[in-house]
């Protein structure tokens, strides 16, 4: 008996690996080679393609496709139908497999509903990508990106609320009073 949990519409191909306490939701897809860490949720219409890493606690939510190349750290969010890419410049009739780049989001990392990440970029560990944004560039942690083309308008905390630094550089997050710095253009925990 497996130690995770598998809606009977769901369909799971061979040499998949998928933690224990992993949940599968209606008409998801997980295809071969693919690792899945423990407690993650996939929504409905979820496809993870092939050798694709999701770490613990990985929140996808429905409609989402999360590609080969695309490695998620743990406790990371994947909005409702946020789009991943894995080609630069993709044409219907040239094959292009060879060429996927890897997206890594780093722990603890929010992509928002609807916002599409273009392959090869890095989202720094708990970065917040608002609804919508088009992600074209690396993402430093605990950034708060927005719009299109995403651009940086402030910083958050590990718990997603967004920080004001005092002259000194010094910022505390209103709900876990967890205290940060902003030193040369990144955001590190105190």
């Amino acid at each position: 008996m497996a130690d995770y949990f598998a809606h009977s519409t769901a369909v799971i191909d061979d040499n998949c690996v998928i933690g224990e306490g992993t949940k599968i939701w209606h008409f998801s897809h997980v295809m071969s080679n693919s690792k899945l860490g423990e407690k993650c949720n996939l929504g409905q219409n979820v496809v993870i393609s092939p050798n694709v890493v999701l770490g613990n606690n990985v929140k996808v939510q429905n409609n989402v496709s999360v590609y080969t190349g695309v490695i998620c750290e743990d406790d990371v969010f994947l909005g409702p139908s946020m789009v991943f890419t894995n080609v630069i410049n993709p044409r219907s009739f040239i094959n292009r497999k060879e060429e996927f780049r890897q997206t890594l989001v780093r722990k603890g990392a929010s992509i928002g509903a609807n916002s599409t990440i273009i392959c090869g970029v890095e989202i720094g560990k708990f970065a917040l990508i608002g609804a919508g944004a088009v992600v074209t560039k690396d993402v430093p942690a605990y950034a708060l990106i927005v719009g299109n083309p995403g651009r940086q308008v402030g910083w958050v905390s590990e718990y997603g609320h967004r920080l004001e630094f005092s002259a000194t550089g010094e910022a505390v997050c209103p709900e876990s009073n967890q205290k940060y710095r902003l030193e040369n253009n990144q955001v590190k925990r105190i």
